[in-house]
Order: structure tokens, then sequence, then C-alpha cells
């Protein structure tokens, strides 16, 4: 098995963080490609263990105003034909539910989730998140659940935070945010912390403190599981189900 992962990226401030250090310590080289700036995907996962998509302040639905974002939708069903692991992350979850014909959408009263926020295991997720977990959260839009999706973690004010499709994951969450990146985020992005939903910078620095250990501990034990071979993993397998070429469904 090819010991390089694939890390796409959407700027070149961009950070794996968490993610990207556990799978150095784990052995494997990242590849990492920021389609914004020019570089292009691989026309198969021939070279690649696995491949992550990471979010970015984009939304999945602007496929018709930035190229890069309608590159990586497209992209996605190179890795999916593969069976190699796949694991989208915020806006890279919601590409994926695009590209398996869910639609991707705000929230109906408009709130965001920026900060620490719960999320809860499904029935069939108990061995993704075996209890509810505080974790961090910077986004607007959700994703609704693909058919043949296996729906796995929730929380209030976005029901669907985690789904499996055959050799693929997508959380709406940041595992990989650092103290480092949390805090570039919430100073870049200041102006977003007044949106319905959002928390202080206080109360994420407050709330960081106690969700640290918890979510070292679920890197370590779900990206073995992740990116080991097809079926070895705990999550019940999915049967396979059509999923539409590039966009049909997805508008």
């Amino acid at each position: 098995m090819s010991k390089k992962v694939l890390i796409i990226v959407q700027g070149s401030g961009s950070d794996p963080g968490r993610i990207g250090n556990q799978l150095r310590r784990m052995g494997f080289a990242l590849d990492i490609r920021q389609p914004s700036a020019g570089d292009l995907l691989p026309g198969s996962m021939r070279d690649h263990a696995a491949a992550v998509i990471f979010g970015g302040p984009m939304s999945a639905n602007d496929d018709r105003r930035y190229d890069f974002i309608r590159s990586q939708i497209n992209w996605i069903p190179v890795v999916l034909e593969s069976e190699k692991p796949f694991l989208g992350v915020c806006l890279g979850a919601q590409m994926l539910a695009r590209t398996l014909g869910a639609r991707v959408k705000f929230h109906p009263d408009k709130r965001v989730e920026i900060g620490y926020h719960l999320v809860h295991p499904t029935a069939a997720g108990q061995t993704f998140i075996d209890r509810p977990h505080l974790v961090y959260q910077w986004h607007s839009e959700g994703f609704e659940l693909p058919h043949g999706a296996t729906h796995l973690a929730t929380s209030d004010a976005f029901e669907y935070q985690a789904f499996k499709y055959e050799n693929a994951f997508a959380i709406q969450f940041h595992p990989e945010v650092t103290g480092k990146i949390m805090r570039r985020w919430t100073t870049y992005a200041a102006h977003r912390l007044r949106e319905p939903g959002a928390q202080k910078i206080e109360d994420q620095m407050r709330l960081r403190q106690r969700s640290e250990r918890q979510i070292r501990t679920w890197i370590k034990k779900f990206l073995p599981a992740w990116v080991a071979p097809q079926g070895s993993d705990e999550i019940a397998h999915v049967e396979p189900a059509h999923w539409p070429s590039q966009l049909e469904a997805a508008d």
C-alpha cells in the first residue's frame, strides 16, 4: 500500500493540523495540493493510500463561481471508484454530499455553528463517536444526508454532522483545529463571531480546554480505522448505491 495521503486544501494558509500530524505519526507522507492555486488533482488514486478534502470559507454551492470548487466536486468520484479511504472535512464533507446528490444549504433560521458545540452519535454511529463530543465548528451551511449513506452524528442546530458512504466519511466539524489554527480563524474572521450561534472568543478558549483531550483521543482512534483496508473498521458496511455522475442531481 502507498504510504502517501493526498491532502487537498483551499488556501495558502490552510493547515491540516492534528489530522496531518497524526497521519505523519502513522508513517504517511502528505501530498498537499491547493486547487485554488492551480494545483492539479490526480487522475487516479494509484499513488495514494487515501485522500482528505479540508474546509475553507467558500461554499460547496460556489461551483459555478469558482473553477477550483467545481473541479474538486467533479474529482471526488475518482476516489470513490478507487475504494481508497476518503475523508471530507466541513467544506470537503459538503462537496461529498453534493457529489452524491444531496443539497447543501443554510440553517432555516440563518444560525451558524462557530466555536465548540456538542455532537451526538446516532444509533448507527456508536462506533464512530461513542458518546457526545464537544467539537470545534466553523460553518453556516450544512449538508443533507445522501441516499444510501449512514447517518453517524447530529447536533442541536444541524441534524447531519457526519455520515459514511462506502469508502468515504464526511464530518461537518473540525477535529484538525489546534489552538494556533483557532486563534488565526478568530483573528482574521473576527466579524463572524457576531453571527447568531457563534461563540465569543473567551468562551471558545474556555471550552477548548475541556475538549482537547477528548478530540486527541478520538483522532488517534478514528484515523487508523479510517485508513485501514476496506472492511476492517467497526462501522457497518453500506451497500453500494447509485451516486450521480458529477452534479446531475445536485442542483
